[in-house]
C-alpha cells in the first residue's frame, strides 16, 4: 500500500508515517481497578491532565495554577519555593499536614513521618506531576483519602527540573507513550540533574540539596519513566541494598515497603516489578543486573545520606492513563505504609546515621560463582537482520512470556577507602568548601593558621576522558600516601567523619571514588606542575649528580634498563634528576585535602 505524503516537512511526516504504521511495539490491553481514581470531566477539582483523559500534561503555569486553586481551598496545604532555576521559574514544594505543619520545625516536632516525592527530574518523564496532583485533590477538597494525613505527612515537588519541562514538543522522546506533549531530560544548560546530586552544579539541584537537608524527609521518591526493553511490569522501584551505606533502612524497604507497594499495585491492577536492568540494552535474556549506583543519583544519593529512598520508573510503551495512576497508587499506599510502619524506618534510619564503617565503599561487584535466576514477566522478541545497519535488531511481538533469566547481584565490595578521623580542607578552596556546605555536612573553620600532622596523596599518571561529561571532563589518577606535617591557613576547615554525612564526606573528598570532587575535575589545576627546566641547565647538572652521588647513579641506569618508555624519552630523563633538585616543586600535583 502506498502513501502520498508529498511537501511535507520532515515532522508531519514522521507523524503522518507513524499514523499509519505505528512504530511502538504492541500495546497489551488494561482496564486496572485505578482507573476508578479519575474523576468526571465536570467535576469542579478535576485536573488539567483528567480534562484530556490522562492523554495530555499541563504546562509548568497550568500547573501552578491548578495548585494556587488547591491551596487557597485546602487550609491542608502550602507551597513554598526551594529556589528558582537558571531562566527565573520557582521549583515549587507542596507541604501537605493535617496540622498546618508548614515549616521544617514545625513538621518535625508533629512526630509523624514524611515522604518527600519528586515529579520531572527528566520533565519528559512527568507522570509523578499529575498522579501528585490528583492525589494532593483526593487528600483534601474531595476528602476520598484524608485518612492519609493522620499519620503521615507529605512534601512533593511536582516539577523538579522546570526549565526542561517548558521545552515542550510533540518530539520529547521517540519510545514513549505519552502524553502528547512534554518536556525535556536536561535543564536549559543541557545539564541532567540526575547526575548532579554530588557535584551539585545546577541551581535546581542546589534547591533541592538545600530541601533534603533542611525537612529531612523519612522517605523519598524519585518519580521517573524507563527507556530500553519491553517487557509486562508497567511500574517497577528499587533502591540500593543492605550492600550500601544503609542496611538497616535497605532492609526496611525490601521488608516492609516493597511488600505493600507490590500488593495495593497488583489489587489495584498494575504489574508491579522490581527496578533492573538488561545486561546487553534490550536483551533481558542476556541477564539483569542490580548493585548499589553511585552517588551521583537520587536514590544512591539518599542511601549515603541515610534516607529510604526509591528509584520509581513507569514502563514507557505503557499508556499514559495507565502509567500514571500506577504513580498514584505507589505515593498513596506510600503514605499508609509511612503511617502504619513510619516508626520501625525512623528506627532504622537512627541505626544507620550512627553507623561507622573503617572501610567505605564505593564500588561493588557480583561474587565468584554467583548463579542466581529469576522468574520475569518478559514480552517475547525476535530478531531480524537490519537493511540499515547490517547488525540484528530486536522486535516485541506484544505476547507476554514468562522467562527465567540470569540475575547479577553485586553485593561484593570491589573497592573502598579507609575513614580518617578527619579532613581538612585549605581556605583557597573555597568552591569546595562551598559545596561541602550546601551538603550539610557539619565542619569546624579555623579562625588562626593551624599545623598538625596529616596524610596526603601525591597525584600520579593522571588520565582524562575522551569527551565530556555532563559539563565535565573526568579525570582518574593514582595516588601515593605522604605523611606531611602541614599548616593549613585561616579560614581552613576540618571535617569530623564521625557524623552522619561523614560517609558523604568521604565520598566526596577521597580521589579514588567514582564521585568525589577530584574525579568531576574541580581539583585539575593541582595537575599542573608550573615551573620547568631547560636542558642546556639540566644536562650539566645531572652529569654531576651522576658523578657525586653513586647510589643515585645506580638508580637511574637500573630505570634505563628496566622502563622502556623512560629509556625512550629524553625529556622524561631529565625531568627524572630535576625532581631529585630542591627546585622542584614540592607541591606538585599534592592532593590539598589533608587526611587527619
Amino acid at each position: 500500500m502506498r502513501y502520498c505524503f508529498a511537501r511535507m516537512n520532515a515532522a508531519a511526516l514522521f507523524l503522518a508515517l507513524l499514523a499509519v504504521d505505528p512504530i511502538l511495539p504492541p500495546l497489551p490491553p488494561w482496564n486496572g481497578a485505578s482507573r476508578a481514581l479519575v474523576v468526571p470531566a465536570n467535576d469542579p477539582w478535576v485536573t488539567p491532565s483528567e480534562k484530556t483523559g490522562l492523554k495530555d500534561t499541563p504546562s509548568y503555569d497550568e500547573t501552578v495554577a491548578y495548585l494556587r486553586k488547591l491551596v487557597d481551598a485546602a487550609p491542608e496545604l502550602e507551597m513554598v519555593s526551594l529556589g528558582k532555576s537558571p531562566e527565573g521559574r520557582d521549583i515549587w514544594l507542596v507541604i501537605a499536614s493535617k496540622e498546618k505543619n508548614f515549616t521544617p520545625e514545625k513538621l518535625r516536632r508533629s512526630g509523624k513521618p514524611a515522604l518527600f516525592a519528586q515529579g520531572g527530574i527528566h520533565s519528559g518523564e512527568i507522570d509523578g506531576k499529575d498522579a501528585g496532583l490528583m492525589l494532593l485533590r483526593d487528600m483534601t477538597v474531595r476528602g476520598t483519602k484524608r485518612e492519609l494525613l493522620d499519620r503521615a505527612n507529605f512534601l512533593f515537588v511536582p516539577i523538579f527540573s522546570v526549565d526542561a519541562h517548558e521545552r515542550t514538543s510533540r518530539y520529547s522522546r521517540i519510545n514513549q507513550r505519552g502524553p502528547e506533549v512534554s518536556g525535556w531530560r536536561t535543564n536549559a544548560r543541557n545539564l541532567n540533574l540526575n547526575r548532579d546530586y554530588m557535584k551539585a552544579d545546577t541551581e535546581e539541584m542546589r534547591a533541592m540539596i538545600r530541601a533534603l537537608d533542611t525537612w529531612d524527609p523519612d522517605l523519598y521518591l524519585d518519580l521517573h519513566v524507563t527507556d530500553g526493553a519491553d517487557y509486562q511490569y508497567d511500574i517497577t522501584f528499587g533502591f540500593d541494598g543492605p550492600a550500601g551505606h544503609s542496611p538497616a533502612i535497605a532492609t526496611w524497604l525490601e521488608q516492609t515497603w516493597r511488600p505493600a507497594m507490590t500488593r495495593a499495585l497488583r489489587e489495584a491492577g498494575h504489574i508491579p516489578g522490581t527496578l533492573v536492568f538488561p545486561v546487553k540494552d534490550d536483551d533481558v535474556t542476556s541477564g539483569l543486573s542490580e548493585r548499589p549506583s553511585d552517588p551521583r543519583f537520587s536514590h544512591a544519593y539518599g542511601d549515603v545520606r541515610h534516607i529510604a529512598a526509591a528509584l520509581v520508573e513507569n514502563h514507557s510503551l505503557k499508556p499514559y492513563d495507565q502509567r500514571v495512576l500506577g504513580t498514584y497508587v505507589l505515593l498513596e499506599n506510600s503514605l499508609r505504609t509511612l503511617g502504619s510502619d513510619g516508626a520501625a524506618l525512623r528506627k532504622a534510619i537512627a541505626s544507620d546515621r550512627a553507623r561507622r564503617v573503617d572501610a567505605v565503599p564505593f564500588a561493588w561487584k557480583v561474587p565468584e560463582g554467583a548463579n542466581e535466576t529469576i522468574e520475569f514477566l518478559a514480552i517475547e522478541s525476535r530478531t531480524h537482520l537490519s537493511p540499515v545497519t547490517g547488525d540484528v535488531y530486536r522486535e516485541f511481538t506484544g505476547k507476554p512470556v514468562t522467562l527465567r533469566v540470569p540475575y547479577r547481584r553485586g553485593t561484593e565490595v570491589a573497592g573502598s577507602v579507609t575513614r580518617p578521623t578527619a579532613y581538612w580542607v585549605p581556605a583557597s578552596w573555597k568552591d569546595i568548601i562551598d559545596r561541602i556546605a550546601l551538603h550539610g555536612i557539619k565542619f569546624e573553620r579555623i579562625t588562626a593558621p593551624r599545623t598538625i600532622d596529616v596524610e596526603m596523596y601525591r597525584l600520579d599518571e593522571p588520565k582524562y576522558g575522551s569527551e565530556q561529561f555532563e559539563g565535565h571532563v573526568r579525570v582518574t589518577a593514582k595516588t601515593t600516601s605522604e605523611r606531611r606535617h602541614e599548616t593549613f591557613p585561616a579560614g581552613s576547615i576540618r571535617i569530623p567523619t564521625d557524623q552522619p554525612l561523614g560517609t558523604l564526606a568521604v565520598l566526596l573528598l577521597e580521589p579514588a571514588s567514582p564521585d568525589s570532587f577530584f574525579q568531576w575535575g574541580l581539583f585539575d589545576s593541582v595537575l599542573s606542575v608550573t615551573e620547568y627546566v631547560e636542558p642546556y641547565i639540566m644536562e650539566p647538572t645531572a652529569q654531576k649528580m651522576l658523578e657525586a652521588d653513586p647510589k643515585l647513579e645506580e638508580e637511574f641506569r637500573a630505570k634505563v634498563a628496566n622502563d622502556e618508555a623512560f629509556r625512550a624519552n629524553p625529556t622524561e630523563r631529565l625531568y627524572w634528576f630535576y625532581r631529585q633538585t630542591p627546585f622542584y616543586d614540592q607541591r606538585a600535583r599534592l592532593y590539598p585535602v589533608g587526611r587527619e
